[in-house]
């Protein structure tokens, strides 16, 4: 995987209906749902699944160079970022991640709140963001089972261009090295991703 993109495109998941309770703020054992209310949750989230499309990729590259206050990686960009040095630490190499649920789910999240259908359109919002996130878990766990051949590991830990001093400009370098124009996600000027529900972070490669 060093060096090489791999991209995955389906990536099989169902929708993790406990993090999309949880998500939308209920509480096991504590939150109670008349039984119409959990009829309609249920419904909501298996067609929002439906209208997930989830794909993403992943790419391992080598720190070419790193201080207190900055990392280079291969193919070209420098991150000035006291934080992402300190979450790179003594690593010499670190894996892009990306994933996306589709632009079907988020038009039907615009489409809900256009037609007053707001109840639906937090759950189908909730589904879009938790799948995203859960592929990006899948993409990792792939990553990691690659890695352990080598005696490696990914770490469990992640860290996304807009977090600390992480610039969100770094997002764009890592649109561009996953290539993920390809499988269906643009960025913006302001260097969001497009469609809404899709995600990128760095994780670093250890022993």
């Amino acid at each position: 995987m060093r060096e090489l993109l791999r991209i995955f495109d389906p990536i099989p998941l169902q929708p993790p209906s406990r993090r999309i309770y949880r998500r939308l703020g209920y509480r096991q054992g504590v939150t109670r749902l008349s039984p119409e209310d959990k009829r309609d949750m249920e419904r909501w989230i298996a067609e929002a699944g439906a209208l997930v499309h989830l794909k993403g990729a992943a790419k391992r590259l080598p720190v070419i160079r790193k201080n207190e206050a900055e990392v280079t990686i291969a193919d070209g960009p420098t991150w000035r970022s006291r934080d992402l040095a300190a979450f790179v630490g003594a690593g010499d190499e670190i894996v892009l991640l990306g994933a996306t649920a589709g632009a079907e789910i988020a038009e039907a999240v615009r489409r809900d709140a256009n037609v007053q259908m707001l109840k639906r359109g937090v759950v189908l919002d909730a589904v879009g963001s938790e799948m995203a996130d859960a592929a990006l878990d899948w993409i990792a766990a792939f990553c990691n089972r690659t890695l352990r051949r080598e005696g490696k590991s990914l770490s469990r830990r992640r860290y996304s261009a807009g977090y600390g001093d992480f610039s969100l400009s770094g997002q764009a370098d890592i649109h561009r090295l996953l290539e993920m124009e390809r499988w269906g996600v643009h960025i913006t000027d302001s260097f969001m991703l497009v469609p809404e529900k899709s995600v990128t972070a760095v994780a670093v490669v250890g022993p």
